[in-house]
Formats: C-alpha cells, structure tokens, sequence
C-alpha cells in the first residue's frame, strides 16, 4: 500500500504553493494592493489541493471532483458581496489547487501549466493586453447634471474633483429629497 504523503505529494504541494505564491503575492496584490483575500485564497487553494490529492488515492470520478470544486467555490461566497475580479480569482486559485493534485502529466508539466495559467492571467489583468478599468460607488450632492444631454459636462466636474481618467458614469439612483446622486464612474489606472 502506497503512502498518501511521499515525494509526489511533497512536490506536488510545493509546486501548488510556488503558484499561489506567484499568483496571489505578485499577481493579484501588485494590481489590487488588497490584502483583503489572501487567507481565503491561500486556504481554499491548499484545502482543495488536500481533499482532491487524498480522494485521487481511492477510486473518485473527475466529475464528483468537479461537483466538489463546485460547492466549496459557492459555499461561502453564495450571500458575499464579492466582486467578479476577486470571483474569477478565487476560481482560479481553486482551479490550480485541483489542476495541481490530479494531474497525471510529469512535475515540469504541471509547473508549466500553472505558469501559463498565471502568465495569462497577468496578461490580461496587468495591463498587458487591455487596460486594467477601475469601478467606484460615489454619492454626488447636486441635481444639475442628470440630464442625459449633461453626461459630459458632469464627467469632467468629477474629473476635476476626483484627479481620476474618468471615461463613463452611470446613474444609480437619485434622491430628490435629499439632492443627491448615487452614481459609478469608471476610470483607468
């Protein structure tokens, strides 16, 4: 009978950790500057790597697995107002977590998959290929540029007192009563 925690494991773990490091630490905190999901994506990462890596010692099929992946990436985050960045993050990190523990190619292989995986995330996140837009809620006291024919006049008022490349608005909500707009702009780095 084979040992659960050998050389393989040992290697395996290593190289998910090297990964997360690089993806989490280099990638996302570079961009974000937000600590704010370093825990849960560090542990969720080495608890699906964990779980997945034992269940490959007995019989489990891929798709129970999947089905597996699937309830602890919507377990805790179903009522969490969490952004689609930090979601497609966490996805990510559960994936390479998974990808890392099963995979049946060589060490380098499963290295070089992940180094793809974070290279590509980088590439589109990090400003390589699209410019990074940012989102922000702000309260504006003022009823004078909600008009639709105001949109640009009201863009460059937040430009001048915000500092930001801001290149669109949307209206969220207005209060007449109390003469303010709840209102997202979009701006880039």
């Amino acid at each position: 009978m084979e040992h659960l925690f050998n050389t393989n494991f040992l290697i395996r773990i290593l190289i998910d950790i090297f990964s997360m490091f690089i993806l989490v630490r280099l990638v996302y905190h570079t961009i974000y500057k937000k600590k704010d999901f370093f825990f849960t994506f560090f542990l969720f990462n080495l608890v699906i790597f964990i779980i997945t890596y034992m269940l490959q010692a007995v019989e489990f099929s891929v798709g129970a697995a999947f089905g597996l992946f699937a309830v602890f990436s919507l377990l805790r985050y179903r009522t969490e107002n969490i952004s689609t960045k930090d979601m497609t993050y966490l996805f990510i990190v559960i994936a390479l977590g998974l990808i890392t523990a099963i995979s049946r190619g060589d060490y380098w292989e499963i290295a070089v998959l992940d180094g793809f995986i974070i290279m590509f995330v980088f590439a589109l996140d990090g400003n390589l290929l699209i410019r990074n837009e940012k989102v922000q809620r702000i309260t504006y006291r003022g009823l004078e540029y909600i008009a639709p024919s105001a949109k640009p006049q009201f863009i460059e008022e937040l430009k001048a007192k915000t500092g930001l490349n801001i290149h669109k608005i949307s209206i969220e909500k207005i209060d007449f009563i109390k003469g303010t707009v709840e209102l997202k702009i979009y701006y880039y780095d």
